[in-house]
């Protein structure tokens, strides 16, 4: 029996890379016949470049230095892969903006920046990259992709770089280089990889959705979308909108399914002519994923939580319905599982199966993570890999 283990990482506790791994061992203890394929996998978050360096053996890496979302230097890289149409570079967000680089108290996304984010993507366009692909997600930040702005030359720093609340002050000219920016990207494709189709602004905005996340107390959201609003309204101030041809509207990029990713971090990308593809898409096209599982009779993937998120575009959803339509059965290891069977059964799951289910076991899971989870990779390989 041939079962590919494509986890997502287990946020928190296990890179993904560790999770396939943890997996493996619990499988191979009650099925060691079987011929196991580890595939990490990730949707644009923390461990994007990781996933798609180990999977993509001809991959260079350019190690960079950069500012963390306070400013400090961190070490970050640009994963550079040729290909029949032209050279593609990889940049993961999180190795700049990540949230994971800040201590607890320092999390306050009116402080926060994109500024070493903006420095990826310089790095990129030295690579001499036709195509640039950055994962979003994981981030600290609720400045909407202005400190990347402040890093490519759009306006000052003193402007773009301070933070999501500084926004609020912004002038009408604060914006005054981005059309010559906007000319430097033109011959590249920009393409921002997502889970998150989320809007800028509104209830399903950046600042309402995930500032909370991030370390924003509920007056600090709010005054968080103000600033972001004052932001969009010198976007508009500067940059003409364009019309669409169906409908004759004006094209709000604030309110394109993506914009509010990674803090607005799409909003930017969006200014600079990027367009959106689904974060996971993306990764299991560029490791020939559907090819793969011809030859599988099984794939396990799996998460830290199977919850109504894991339905909308995360790496879960992703597996399950490229297995759909291999007519590959699938089925997820979770750390806690909070879907239903019947939503889960929506998704093409034969099996949800979780580490976790009372507070003892989660107590206990978080403090052997490998542990727990490879005990429960082996009691689930005895349900579905054929003993002899």
């Amino acid at each position: 029996m041939h079962v590919v283990i494509a986890p997502d990482c287990f946020t928190g506790t296990l890179t993904a890379q560790q999770a396939a791994q943890a997996i493996a061992d619990g499988w191979r203890r009650t099925a060691p016949q079987d011929l196991l394929t580890l595939l990490p996998l990730s949707d644009g978050g923390p461990g994007f470049l990781d996933v798609l360096g180990g999977a993509l053996p001809d991959a260079q890496t350019l190690a960079v230095t950069v500012a963390d979302p306070l400013g400090r230097e961190v070490p970050a890289a640009v994963l550079v892969v040729e290909g029949d149409s032209g050279r593609t570079a990889y940049v993961e967000s999180a190795q700049s903006a990540g949230l994971h680089l800040l201590d607890a108290g320092e999390r306050d996304p009116a402080l926060t920046s994109t500024w070493g984010v903006g420095q990826l993507l310089e790095a990129a366009l030295t690579t001499g990259a036709t195509r640039i692909v950055v994962g979003l997600g994981g981030s600290s930040t609720n400045d909407g992709g202005a400190g990347l702005l402040a890093a490519l030359g759009v306006g000052r720093p003193a402007d773009l770089a301070r933070g999501g609340l500084s926004l609020g002050e912004l002038g009408d000219d604060a914006l005054s280089g981005l059309d010559a920016v906007r000319e430097r990207f033109a011959p590249v494709e920009l393409v921002l990889a997502s889970d998150v189709e989320s809007p800028l602004l509104g209830l399903q905005g950046a600042s309402a959705v995930f500032a909370p996340q991030k370390g924003a107390s509920p007056e600090l959201a709010q005054a968080l979308e103000g600033a972001l609003g004052r932001y969009v309204e010198v976007v508009r101030r500067t940059l003409p909108e364009t019309t669409d041809l169906l409908t004759g509207k004006p094209v709000r990029l604030d309110k394109q399914p993506g914009a509010g990713a990674a803090g607005g971090l799409g909003y930017a990308l969006y200014l600079l002519g990027g367009r959106r593809v689904s974060g996971v898409g993306e990764v299991l096209s560029a490791v020939g994923f559907r090819d793969l599982l011809a030859a599988a009779d099984l794939v396990v993937t799996g998460e830290g939580s199977f919850d109504w998120q894991s339905l909308q575009g995360k790496v879960v959803a992703g597996v399950a319905t490229v297995a759909l339509e291999t007519a590959t059965p699938s089925i997820v290891i979770a750390g806690q599982t909070l879907v239903g069977r019947r939503e889960a059964m929506t998704l093409g799951l034969s099996g949800t199966y979780a580490v976790a289910t009372s507070r003892e076991q989660v107590e206990a899971a978080m403090a052997d993570p490998v542990g727990t989870l490879a005990a429960r990779a082996a009691r689930v390989a005895a349900t579905w890999s054929p003993q002899r």
